[in-house]
């Protein structure tokens, strides 16, 4: 059954979502939940690069130390994930937005775009920006739908071509 946004059913399960920030007894389901969201993209990503979006423990706890992490749970399961954070004087950065394969198109990635967004603002935040490679042309759509657009700025990756989209807001 396809799920349509606006439909009483989509409106259901994005409402049994919770958004909290994330705690380091989260790091297995966060990792469990990178590894499944970007599995698809394997062979589209160099190995460096792959490392780098699903991260390690190692890194994870780095990222804890650098952002805040939230996570969106369901019934007790963890099933979403983004990082944000404050990188200069008015601007924040997301990083490592991931949903659970069975959870996707339920509303759950703009719930946590949602709450990022509303972090970064009470961080003084007025504008945003993110980077993501060519092979996620369905997370290209999202934050296009949802008021990002690219800078024209693309960067290395590990070998990829790493594009930044900014949103003001």
């Amino acid at each position: 059954m396809t799920r349509v946004p606006g439909s009483d059913r989509y409106k259901r399960e994005a409402h049994a979502v919770s958004i909290r920030k994330a705690t380091p007894q989260d790091a297995d389901a966060i990792l469990t939940c990178l590894a499944a969201a970007f599995e698809p993209y394997r062979e589209q990503y160099t190995p460096a690069a792959y490392m780098d979006t699903v991260l390690t423990h190692h890194s994870l706890l780095q990222r804890f130390s650098t952002m805040c992490l939230l996570v969106a749970t369901a019934a007790g399961q963890l099933v979403g994930t983004v990082g944000c954070q404050a990188v200069g004087k008015g601007e924040g950065h997301l990083r490592g937005m991931a949903v659970l394969p069975d959870w996707q198109a339920k509303g759950v990635a703009l719930r946590l775009l949602q709450a990022a967004e509303t972090e970064l603002r009470r961080n003084h935040c007025r504008r945003v920006t993110l980077d993501t490679t060519e092979p996620l042309q369905r997370a290209i759509r999202f934050y296009s739908k949802h008021g990002f657009s690219s800078s024209g700025r693309v960067t290395d990756f590990f070998g990829m071509r790493l594009y930044e989209y900014v949103k003001l807001l």
